[in-house]
């Protein structure tokens, strides 16, 4: 199975600032609902595949703790002042679905262990970012080059991540 659990960072330690320290409260909650949902699933809800992309839940559930890493990455490369190049949503699709592929067989003890772990690094990583850096802006490929902000990529991505597949997850296990 594939797990992602470094994050590189050149950011010294610091005591965090307001703004970080909110994104990161907001991450950590996301991913406790997320957490809480999927331990009280039973098995066959686990293995429920969901409506149009027909990945299970147990999946989907290790999907976002597996890309932590690659968002808060993606992040802090904004809020380096450097742009995000080359990414594309064929390359998002195409990463999701040799996620998919690689890790069918996810136990809902494994999933959930990596979330744990991933949510937290990837909230200290945002609790190490200064209020520059969380308005820095690059451009970034996956939004046809627009200059966004670090903050922004943070809240459309790591942050918001365990709420949108949540919400998705909670249709598809119960209608």
């Amino acid at each position: 199975m594939t797990t992602h659990t470094s994050f590189a960072t050149d950011t010294p330690a610091r005591v965090s600032g307001l703004r970080a320290n909110a994104l990161a409260d907001r991450l950590e909650q996301g991913a406790r609902a997320l957490i809480a949902f999927a331990t009280g699933l039973t098995d066959d809800e686990w293995r429920t595949r969901t409506p149009h992309d027909g990945r299970t839940v147990g999946v989907i559930v290790h999907h976002v703790a597996s890309v932590y890493p690659i968002e808060i990455h993606l992040a802090q490369t904004v809020a380096d002042g450097r742009p995000v190049t080359g990414v594309t949503m064929d390359d998002i699709n195409a990463m999701n679905a040799q996620h998919a592929a690689e890790n069918a067989g996810v136990t809902k003890d494994a999933a959930l262990d990596l979330l744990r772990t991933n949510s937290a690094a990837a909230a200290a990583a945002i609790r190490a970012l200064g209020d520059e850096q969380l308005a820095q802006a690059a451009p970034v490929s996956l939004y046809g080059d627009a200059p966004l902000t670090s903050q922004f990529v943070l809240e459309d991505h790591a942050v918001r991540h365990s709420y949108h597949h949540l919400a998705r997850l909670r249709r598809a296990v119960r209608p």
